[in-house]
């Protein structure tokens, strides 16, 4: 049987597994990505390929490798990714490992994950939406991922939630949904008082009222984002990824409250909205599941 490695390089974690053509989980690893200047991150990707392949009987066949922003054409690289990861764009990461290596956007990878393996398989049309250092996202259409001119399509976290806000995402959006709930914002959406949003939701369960106002915001604008999503792509299901999808009930609960107030229902039509089955694996999962597409 066939075996691949998948790595995801997120903003804030490195997650790398060993996966057999069954979607079964052989070996999982994480890291710190450090992504400041002079750190070491390629390297410790590195030393995970090795650890993962450490003790096999066989050689793994491909690797995958799932990171923010847009792959080039041929999916060897990442092709643009500004002010994140430096030293990423134009990588060449076959070539660093010495084993054949296919580079996707990380959103994608995670709706590839569940749409072979996971929540979205046996659906059609579906949205992916990824919740952690930023917000990602993909779309299937027709049983197929959908990467759009530049293979950019799903990036939700962009979306506007308020146009009259300063603050502006990476690719220059006000108001953005990722600001909005993405964990790299959190210390300055609180002013300080909290540094990740783990911080905030122990706060919150603690019923401290300004984090269960500053939650709850962030809960409300990922259900607006939603129902907009509902309401002009009519997909069949919606699920959520990535590490914020940790905090289970304290996210599922008013999100389901908050999308019964927003999303349009003719003839009682309603979109399901599920947790990924992989959590925050997912990017590593399609990451391994799309490089074996690709042999």
């Amino acid at each position: 049987m066939k075996l691949a490695i998948g790595i995801d390089v997120g903003g804030t974690n490195i997650k790398g597994i060993l996966l057999n053509e069954k979607g079964e989980i052989l070996k999982q690893q994480y890291a710190a990505t450090k992504d400041e200047p002079g750190s070491k991150w390629r390297e410790s990707i590195l030393e995970m390929v090795r650890s993962l392949k450490f003790d096999l009987d066989k050689s793994v066949d491909v690797i995958g490798l799932s990171c923010p922003g847009f792959a080039d054409e041929v999916n060897k690289c990442i092709a643009h990714l500004p002010n994140r990861l430096t030293g990423v764009e134009n990588f060449i990461w076959e070539d660093y490992f010495g084993t054949s290596t296919f580079v996707i956007n990380d959103a994608h990878a995670a709706l590839i994950a569940e749409a072979k393996f996971g929540a979205l398989k046996g659906f059609k049309n579906a949205i992916l939406l990824t919740l952690g250092t930023g917000v990602g996202g993909g779309i299937l259409i027709n049983g197929e991922l959908y990467q759009g001119l530049s293979q950019m399509a799903g990036h939700f976290g962009h979306t506007s939630i308020n146009p009259y806000d300063d603050e502006t995402s990476i690719l220059g959006m006000p108001g953005s949904l990722e600001y909005a709930i993405g964990n790299y914002s959190i210390e300055r959406r609180s002013r300080g008082r909290y540094k990740s949003t783990y911080e905030l939701l122990n706060a919150y369960h603690e019923k401290n009222s300004y984090a269960t106002w500053l939650w709850l915001d962030a809960v409300r604008k990922l259900s607006l984002t939603i129902a907009s999503l509902a309401n002009t792509l009519s997909p069949e299901i919606i699920v959520l990824a990535g590490g914020i999808t940790k905090a289970g009930d304290a996210l599922f609960k008013p999100l389901k409250e908050f999308v019964d107030m927003y999303e349009f229902r003719p003839k009682g039509k309603l979109t399901i909205i599920k947790e990924a089955a992989f959590s925050d694996l997912s990017g590593a999962v399609g990451a391994a599941a799309f490089a074996f597409s690709k042999i």
